[in-house]
């Protein structure tokens, strides 16, 4: 392909003007981190992101890392995610989530995790009493709202954040999946 010379100028001075790099978005090496890699100070966070800057979320985002799903909650979605609080993991019997951290059992924590997530972007706002969502893993819960609260399969919503890719909302509770 040939460029003008004109082209070449132009190319050339909007580099020297932006000083090479682009702004807002920091420049990283060819990593094979994914898109959970990308540094970008000025967009809107994605939903992992949300979670890993969350103190009350430690535990889920161990638990994504775990199972290597980080960088799928970093891409463009949209998705619904029902993030348990670290309270919500220490409700389960004891030894669960030590277990479940293991190497071995990388599989049944994905799909774990995976039974938190839903592939659209659903506010509270848009869920009815007795609607039923379809869960990554395959499965479904069950929302029900009582006066001003929200509930999916008994877990209480507690909290909603709007990211670049859907909807974190914070619940009290793990969703357990029916096996």
């Amino acid at each position: 392909m040939r460029y003008s010379g004109m082209t070449v100028m132009a190319v050339g001075a909007l580099l020297v003007a932006c000083g090479g790099k682009g702004e807002g978005v920091e420049q990283q090496p060819a990593a094979t981190g994914g898109q959970a890699s990308v540094v970008d100070n000025e967009s809107q966070q994605d939903i992992a992101r949300i979670a890993a800057g969350s103190k009350d979320h430690t535990t889920l985002v161990a638990a994504l890392k775990a199972a290597d799903l980080v960088n799928s909650l970093a891409n463009a979605g949209p998705f619904t995610v029902f993030a348990p609080t670290n309270d919500a993991f220490k409700k389960l019997p004891a030894g669960t989530v030590d277990d479940l951290l293991k190497p071995a059992n990388k599989s049944q924590l994905s799909t774990v995790l995976m039974h938190h997530v839903t592939t659209s972007a659903f506010a509270v706002s848009d869920f009815s009493d007795g609607q039923a969502v379809g869960m990554a893993d395959g499965s479904t819960e069950t929302i029900s709202k009582k006066g001003p609260d929200t509930f999916i399969g008994g877990a209480k919503v507690i909290g909603s954040v709007r990211g670049s890719n859907g909807w974190v909302h914070v619940v009290d509770a793990v969703l357990v999946p029916k096996k």
